[in-house]
């Protein structure tokens, strides 16, 4: 890894006590891991691994039931890592020891394949999730390796990187998978091994993608099948596998496939050092964000396929913005900020966790959303599980391993790029450091830094300004502390000493925001935004039809804390406007006709939505 790159502290450095953060992390290990588990019980997808289906029998074990089971252990070994649990380290080792007696003499590891279609291994690597499968438990053993140090599931996946090392790259079969994962975690593999072979076979699968003669169309010939007969037909642009990565100037295709295509391509680009991939992650990124992006983090606008669109192409009440995909765009957002140690990274990794990620869990732990509208009609719920349940285990994966993206370090310096309280031990400059945070972010934009040092030390405190933060003061030991902000970070240089105190207070104004012009879904509206976090109207808090309600570009709008509001959220309250109709029974009037009444409005985080009674929602709001 090239030295001006950061490395993120690991997880089981960082103790999070957060207000904000506190009650998601307790649900997640007193009620999602725990709900998860059962489901994945009930459904048959831990037993599955016993391999006593029979033909004729109901419930076979699906193509992709492996990934849910993986990203499940992946959470609860991150859970472990920060927060032992005696009976969750049982459970983990008990579905760990299936997992090992389903894994056949050659590694290989798929009951699907096992038991239900036992001659089609790697038959249609376009669409059956086998490479997908195996990455999702590739990373599920390195995190349960770094996680507790116990090795058998970490060999398991190793066995099962070498089965397909041994199958696939130069000299071998060509091949790749139709659902990117297994790229970036095959890298996650060689990272916890030091194994050369997986970091090679990552970049091999990133340079075979879209290489003609097209492997889609030759694998399926040796099928006796016409590739022009699935249903996206010659078009591999749903696969991001239309032209070699390289040559790729935008997103397209399915929105989460992408997501992980390019955090496996940042991944490799970082350990090899090869500008031309980073290159095309760097383009790639300015479309996504710059172009297909949510104002909520969600990315992945349509329902067919759960595909980017055109640009700018960003429907409200229609919006796919599945919760993987909100997640991935974290994971490639993480990875490309360490690579270039830049803010405004962060500042999108953090609107998607604060609103496209939380979106995804309801406040008891029990529900989720698969899809994120920014308007409902009222007929959008979360729910208990999935048929496909790929967001369930995501979310509570990246809930447990939230600690590890919120600080970084370089040889001379310590990055901050979440606010997120507790505090972490790491080492800066060869000097062993623990910094203390404290605060009530994201409501307040107040933050507190305490260091303890066994011996002064010089290093470089960098302090992320967010992109929505026009105004901020630091002061250190209290005096007023004059920053160079350096893409997007606030550098404190100093010889640092024990007991040394730094407070960062960011200006939290309620803004209006506006979409591009090219938005035409958003042409005459605005969204309320307040520090990182997006409102949204809820019909349960108002009398009138809130799609009926008009926003003054002067009406007064005030921030409350109320506690005992959905667990204790920030709100915007003020008055608007009634859009005004005197025609009754008619559907249209002349234009300005009625004014309006004045109607009181409450707006509250989007994250927190269909918390309550169902009823209409809407994120943007039509301008007086």
């Amino acid at each position: 890894m090239a030295a001006k790159m950061l490395r993120p502290v690991s997880l089981a450095r960082v103790v999070i006590n957060d207000p904000f953060w506190n009650s998601w992390l307790q649900v997640n290990r007193g009620q999602v891991l725990m709900h998860e588990y059962r489901m994945l019980k009930e459904t048959g997808r831990i037993d599955q691994y016993r391999l006593d289906w029979k033909p004729g029998q109901p419930n076979p074990p699906h193509i992709f039931w492996d990934s849910d089971v993986a990203k499940w252990i992946e959470a609860a070994s991150y859970s472990l890592a920060t927060h032992p649990n005696r009976e969750l380290d049982r459970l983990l080792d008990e579905v760990i020891g299936l997992l090992g007696s389903a894994q056949q003499p050659d590694g290989y590891l798929n009951p699907h394949y096992t038991v239900v279609e036992p001659g089609k291994r790697w038959t249609n690597l376009k669409d059956c999730h086998e490479m997908y499968c195996a990455g999702h438990l590739i990373e599920a053993g390195a995190a349960h390796f770094n996680a507790t140090g116990k090795r058998a599931l970490l060999e398991i996946a190793c066995r099962l990187a070498d089965h397909i090392d041994a199958t696939f790259g130069p000299g071998k079969r060509a091949g790749y998978c139709g659902h990117e994962e297994i790229e970036l975690a095959l890298v996650m593999l060689y990272e916890a091994t030091g194994e050369g072979r997986y970091l090679k076979l990552s970049e091999y699968f990133i340079n075979e993608r879209g290489k003609r003669p097209h492997m889609f169309d030759e694998e399926a010939c040796a099928r006796g099948e016409e590739p022009k007969d699935h249903w996206a037909g010659g078009d591999y642009r749903y696969f991001q596998a239309h032209v070699p990565v390289r040559e790729q100037t935008e997103a397209v295709g399915h929105a989460v496939r992408a997501m992980y295509l390019y955090s496996g391509m940042a991944d490799v680009g970082r350990q090899t050092g090869d500008e031309s991939l980073l290159a095309a992650c760097r383009t790639l990124w300015r479309d996504v964000v710059g172009r297909k992006m949510y104002v909520t983090g969600g990315v992945g606008s349509s329902h067919q396929g759960e595909t980017f669109t055109r640009a700018y192409d960003l429907p409200n009440e229609s919006a796919y913005a599945e919760t993987c995909a909100a997640i991935g765009l974290v994971f490639f957002a993480h990875r490309m900020l360490q690579i270039d140690a830049d803010g405004r990274y962060a500042d999108v990794m953090e609107r998607a966790l604060y609103n496209g990620v939380l979106s995804g869990l309801s406040l008891d732990g029990k529900k989720f959303f698969y899809v994120n509208p920014l308007a409902s009609s009222g007929g959008h719920h979360r729910q208990e599980w999935f048929g496909c349940a790929c967001c369930p285990p995501n979310v509570a994966r990246i809930l447990a391993s939230l600690g590890q993206y919120v600080y970084s370090t370089s040889e001379q310096a310590l990055y901050v790029h979440l606010y997120v309280g507790g505090q972490v031990r790491m080492e800066v400059g060869g000097q062993a450091v623990t910094l203390r945070q404290e605060g009530n972010y994201p409501w307040q934009g107040r933050v507190r830094f305490t260091l303890d040092l066994a011996q002064p030390g010089k290093f470089d405190l960098m302090l992320r300004i967010p992109g929505w933060c026009r105004r901020y003061a630091i002061k250190v030991n209290g005096q007023a502390a004059a920053c160079r902000v350096q893409k997007g970070y606030a550098r404190i240089g100093r010889r640092w000493r024990s007991g040394d105190v730094v407070e960062v207070s960011l200006r939290m104004p309620i803004e209006r925001v506006a979409a591009h012009p090219h938005v035409e879904q958003d042409a005459g509206k605005v969204a309320l935004q307040r520090g990182p976090i997006v409102y949204c109207l809820e019909q349960c808090d108002h009398k009138v039809d809130v799609r009926s309600i008009r926003l003054p570009d002067k009406a007064g709008l005030e921030a409350r804390l109320q506690k005992r509001l959905l667990g204790g959220a920030m709100v915007i309250e003020g008055v608007a406007r009634l859009q005004g109709w005197e025609s009754k029974g008619s559907l249209y009037q002349s234009a300005g006709r009625a004014p309006g009444q004045p109607a009181k409005i409450r707006a509250i985080p989007y994250c927190l939505w269909d918390n309550r009674k169902g009823g209409a929602m809407a994120v943007w709001l039509p301008r007086a």
